[in-house]
């Protein structure tokens, strides 16, 4: 399996790879758009809400993981195959990409995220592209087979064992972890006994990943020597992956993702902790 984060230097050493644009944003844009506008030439354009993640609901949350046979053929539309090796990206750090990249390699597809996303290009960019596929410049027509896989209870925890714990860790900021600013679910707050983990605190000023070294010391804090008892949550399960890779990233091992997440479990009548 590559590395969960690589470099551009390491994607240039791998022409074969498949480029994913995942750019998607929390205040509604349009991330189709913004890959139209300019994207890395031959990167394929893949839709978080389309692709990534089945239908909301109020019982599974706002961004419920995949039925396996969707998300096949979704990969399958993009030119990814069981063999294929892939780099994600956007333009927030991994905020998005590290949900194409987390789902991939649970499923044993060598997939990383490109360290600095979209500004670490230092081409030129392309435009536009065919509207009705998921990327409209690479071999995506060419015959790949992608496996129906599932992400069984070795990667992925029920809302039951998120509230017992021992160790959920919040990637949503610190403000929305308290029940402050911006609610996008039925109740403010946090899971009882999380502890806050944004997603940032994995990223340098120019939004490129902190030393192993570094990151290892950011767990460390929170009480995480071994990711392996680790819970990952977040609003809705996309920048929870986003922990899973750093701490793969800092040699912590694999923790499991709470899909569900926040939008799930704001959304019954258990109890929440607002404040720190």
């Amino acid at each position: 399996m590559i590395p969960p984060i690589v470099d551009l230097a390491w994607m240039r050493t791998h022409p074969e790879a498949v480029v994913a644009d995942v750019r998607w944003y929390l205040d509604g844009r349009s991330g189709r758009a913004a890959y139209d506008a300019g994207h890395i030439p031959g990167a394929v354009f893949i839709d978080l809400d389309q692709a990534l993640a089945a239908p909301a609901s109020a019982e599974a949350g706002r961004h419920p993981l995949p039925d396996p046979e969707d998300f096949a053929a979704a990969m399958t539309d993009a030119g990814i195959g069981e063999d294929s090796i892939v780099v994600g990206y956007d333009d927030a750090g991994g905020f998005s990409a590290g949900r194409l990249v987390w789902m991939l390699r649970a499923l044993g597809i060598d997939a990383a995220l490109l360290d600095g996303g979209l500004a670490a290009w230092d081409g030129d960019l392309s435009t536009g592209g065919a509207a009705g596929d998921l990327g409209a410049e690479t071999s995506a027509g060419d015959e790949v087979t992608f496996p129906i896989g599932t992400w069984g209870p070795d990667l992925v925890a029920t809302i039951d064992e998120a509230a017992a714990g021992p160790i959920v860790i919040d990637a949503r900021s610190a403000e929305r972890f308290r029940g402050e600013g911006l609610n996008l679910d039925a109740r403010p707050g946090h899971i009882p006994g999380a502890r806050s983990a944004p997603m940032t605190g994995n990223l340098t000023d120019d939004d490129r990943f902190k030393t192993p070294e570094q990151l290892r010391e950011r767990f460390a804090a929170l009480g995480i020597t071994d990711a392996s008892g680790v819970i990952s949550s977040c609003g809705s399960g996309v920048t929870a992956c986003h922990n899973l890779l750093a701490m793969e990233h800092a040699g912590l091992g694999r923790g499991r993702l709470y899909p569900g997440s926040w939008s799930q479990y704001a959304a019954t009548d258990r109890p929440v902790t607002v404040g720190d």
